[in-house]
């Protein structure tokens, strides 16, 4: 019996090896992470187990149970013969990782094998073996991850069950008594280490696997947060040298280099010498890359650069595309070929994809950031007639009754339409900008109140140096105007406001006008409003422009009670934006 133990032992080193081998199939990989098979993954696990079943047959000894004698296994056993083997480890494996079809079709193929081989206990050794593989699909139904001292008690029992049923079917007694006597107790243990062994090993090389992918996937995020916020900038010679800087330093390899689709952006590592920033792109395949947008690993020797000194070796060349066009390329370059994995590909594949998607999304920027600017300017541009058709008007009626006075409206108005002009080229204007801009409003519109309109101006000068968009508190000082103090036949009251509150600046027009309900006040600057002075274009236009500017905080705030006045303010955080502006001359000639 020891001696058995000897020989059934070293059938479990077979079993090891097999088990490495067993983890580079995919439909192995499937299985152990319980995921489910396909038809033909399904067809070649079942073959597979079925096979390695029947090599563990052959790898067994016969035994004679008149001669007490081992001998090697043949392709027919004497009536006396029976197989001391491991066919039962590859049987109780299928079925638990693949469950009851896996067990019992491999169980199917290696017992029927076994049945071939004769003896007298080919029957009941080929009939437990399916049963073998109907026990190990049970357990695979719990969806449990199994412990090793489970694993081993389940091949064990499956083993003993064999014995079992070579006890209770096969004829004669005494010999079946005489095998099970001195094999049992030796397949008994050994299969069931043979078969915790078996998982533990595929286990252990699958995590350590799953492992390395996830070290893979964590340095490729690390990169990715990284090297975002220089390629959302574009691909320039400073945003490529950032990225290289971040690839040479996180994947260590001899040297890294980003191309446009002509030149060299940035190259760092060895042979910088003469790969450098804004030179042409040097090696043959860089061009083939750019011409076919397709990945290419170089070996070394074969990088054809024009440099007969250049040191280069191995190197993977990835494309950088753009809206489905060649852009650029990553290249990493390694020492040898031998030293670019599997792994390192696909690493460098997913990094420029990963790149290629930063350039897209920083073309989108661009792209949002140049229709964000040309709604402002086709905002402003509405403002524009807006304000002119009023102001011709009111010039219009003056001329019929104080010539004098409609001249000096006119060169008011020549300022105000100089100031329209640089407006319509200013994303932004200083506060003093705008403030002399609504006083020239207000002087040409305050000729049609004669003696019933007083203007109050509360202005902190120190914060006239901060910018808001040009053209917003035109249209607020015009809202009060035409639909505030309209009505009024005198003591109309405008006020304007600009004061700082905390980090904030206030910005604002009083009226002591008509007013509106709540309801209406609600909805002013939310969308055009239809009345019978005006749409509300102009106060919709401010609003969308300070929200577009500073954000949804700087919405229009509007407090209105009928027959008490109206105020309509906003407020702009300190040094938000640029302050630029300069306080405009108050040449009006």
């Amino acid at each position: 019996m020891l001696d058995l133990f000897v020989i059934m032992f070293e059938r479990v080193g077979m079993i090891i090896a097999v088990a490495f081998i067993l983890t580079r199939f995919q439909f192995f990989k499937d299985l152990v992470r319980h995921d489910q098979l396909n038809r033909r993954q399904e067809l070649s696990a079942i073959l597979y187990f079925g096979l390695f079943g029947i090599a563990g047959t052959y790898f067994g000894v016969a035994f004679n149970t008149d001669t007490s004698n081992f001998n090697s296994v043949a392709l027919e056993l004497a009536a006396e013969e029976a197989i001391a083997n491991s066919r039962v480890i590859g049987i109780v494996v299928a079925g638990l990782l693949g469950g009851y079809r896996l067990g019992i079709g491999a169980g199917l193929i290696a017992g029927i094998h076994r049945m071939t081989l004769g003896g007298f206990t080919a029957f009941s050794c080929g009939f437990s073996t399916i049963v073998a593989g109907f026990l190990a699909g049970y357990f695979h139904q719990k969806k449990k991850v199994l412990s090793p001292l489970t694993i081993f008690g389940i091949g064990a029992m499956a083993e003993a069950m064999q014995m079992g049923v070579i006890l209770l079917i096969s004829k004669p007694f005494e010999k079946a008594y005489a095998l099970v006597e001195v094999i049992g107790l030796p397949m008994i243990i050994t299969n069931g280490v043979g078969t915790a062994l078996f998982i533990l090993i595929i286990r252990h090389v699958t995590s350590e696997r799953e492992k390395e992918t996830a070290l893979q996937a964590q340095k490729t995020l690390r990169i990715a947060d990284q090297t975002l916020g220089h390629l959302r900038k574009g691909m320039n010679t400073d945003t490529a040298r950032a990225v290289c800087d971040i690839l040479y330093r996180e994947l260590k390899p001899s040297a890294v280099a980003i191309t446009n689709s002509t030149s060299i952006l940035s190259h760092v590592g060895i042979a910088s010498d003469h790969h450098q920033m804004n030179s042409p792109i040097r090696t043959d395949e860089t061009k083939e890359v750019i011409d076919n947008g397709k990945l290419m690993v170089v070996d070394e020797g074969t990088i054809h650069c024009t440099e007969p000194t250049c040191p280069l070796g191995a190197a993977v060349i990835a494309p950088l595309i753009q809206r489905g066009k060649t852009v650029g390329t990553l290249k990493l370059y390694y020492s040898s070929g031998k030293t670019i994995t599997d792994v390192t590909v696909e690493l460098i594949t997913g990094l420029s994809a990963l790149l290629s998607n930063q350039l897209e999304l920083a073309e989108a920027d661009r792209a949002v950031q140049l229709a964000k600017e040309a709604e402002i300017k086709a905002l402003q541009a509405q403002i524009h007639p807006h304000f002119l058709f009023n102001a011709m008007n009111t010039i219009v009626s003056l001329i019929r009754t104080d010539p004098d006075q409609a001249r000096r409206l006119l060169t008011s108005l020549s300022y105000f339409l100089r100031q329209n002009v640089t407006g319509t080229t200013a994303t932004l204007v200083s506060l003093a900008q705008e403030l002399s801009h609504v006083k020239a409003y207000l002087a040409i519109n305050k000729a049609r109140f004669v003696d019933k309109l007083t203007i109050y101006y509360d202005v902190e000068e120190t914060v006239l140096t901060q910018s808001i968009p040009p053209f917003t508190l035109q249209p607020i000082v015009e809202n009060a105007i035409h639909h505030g103090i309209k009505d009024m036949e005198r003591d109309s009251v405008i006020e304007v406001f600009i004061r700082p509150i905390g980090d904030d600046i206030e910005i604002g027009v009083s009226d002591n006008g008509q007013g509106m309900s709540s309801e209406r006040a609600a909805m002013l600057g939310t969308g055009q409003l239809a009345s019978e002075t005006g749409t509300g274009v102009g106060l919709f236009n401010v609003n969308r422009r300070l929200q577009m500017t500073f954000g949804e905080r700087s919405s229009l705030v509007v407090q209105s009670e009928p027959m008490k006045g109206t105020t309509i303010s906003f407020r702009i955080p300190k040094g938000e934006v640029g302050n630029d502006g300069e306080n405009p001359s108050d040449d009006r000639g």
